[in-house]
């Protein structure tokens, strides 16, 4: 296989390759992927991020997880990908196509990008989960845990809402989560913690990649999931173990809207050695 250019990006510390795919096609296999995936040996990323061409939208964006299985959505890569197609092409706002969803993108004055992430799915068949129930709080007892609540945003969630984030064994317990049975395509895992009626802590396993340093998706998931057992109002601050923060609104009803920053550290080149390895 031919050198392969790339991105390096993040979003708060959420890290991801970027390779653009709208002129030469780019095809990678799982085993190519965790190897550009290793932090010794290859590059490094929680997400592969692949742009392509859309027939209707400015660009059709995928994710694939460090284990080189596919992600349904990643909030924080949206938002990476958003901002080289708005450096490539200045403008206020992008469509782009994620899976089944036409999500919208803008560019703000302070440089964060601002992302319609639609709609959260919450019937239990389309989280999914395996027991049929009322997804503001399922049935599913697990240690000490509360029960959870259930979001798919494109991705599935399963949200615990802790009275301390720092008691709970999140590399231990987050695995055992993702693949239990009642998650039938596995399942992001978030933590969350209120921290008051406007700010809400989060830390998130994620499916495919483990424990990361933010979730965009997760975020998402987290928000709706407070304002539907009325912990807060449509809008939050969701604080991440990156050190940031991203603004998240959501009213009943309507789609989910998250606002953060979009970083790139650097570019590069895959070498052909690494990718035929």
């Amino acid at each position: 296989m031919r050198a392969l250019p790339f991105y390096k990006m993040h979003g708060l510390g959420n890290d991801f390759v970027v390779v653009d795919a709208r002129h030469v096609p780019v095809e990678l296999d799982a085993g190519q992927m965790r190897r550009i995936a290793d932090r010794h040996r290859g590059v490094g990323f929680d997400q592969l991020v692949r742009i392509s061409q859309a027939l209707d939208a400015d660009a059709r964006i995928e994710f694939f997880n460090s284990d080189g299985t596919r992600a349904g959505a990643c909030g924080n890569g949206t938002r990476c990908a958003a901002r080289l197609l708005f450096d490539e092409c200045p403008g206020r706002t992008l469509r782009l196509r994620v899976g089944e969803r036409l999500l919208e993108a803008e560019r703000l004055a302070d440089g964060r990008i601002a992302v319609t992430m639609g709609e959260p799915l919450l019937d239990w068949r389309d989280v999914p989960v395996a027991v049929p129930c009322d997804t503001v709080e399922m049935p599913l007892d697990f240690e000490d845990l509360p029960h959870p609540a259930g979001v798919s945003m494109g991705n599935p969630h399963g949200v615990f809402f802790v009275e301390d984030l720092e008691r709970v064994e999140i590399a231990r317990v987050g695995p055992l989560l993702e693949r239990h049975p009642f998650f039938p395509d596995r399942a992001n895992i978030g933590f969350a913690q209120l921290l008051g009626p406007e700010t809400i802590r989060l830390r998130v396993w994620e499916r495919g990649a483990g424990l990361t340093l933010a979730c965009g998706s997760g975020a998402c998931a987290a928000l709706v999931s407070a304002v539907r057992r009325g912990l807060v109002r449509e809008r939050a601050r969701v604080l991440l173990d990156g050190g940031g923060e991203l603004e998240i609104t959501w009213r009943p009803g309507g789609p989910v809207t998250m606002t953060g920053p979009a970083a790139l550290s650097f570019e590069g080149v895959l070498s052909a050695e690494l990718l035929d390895r």
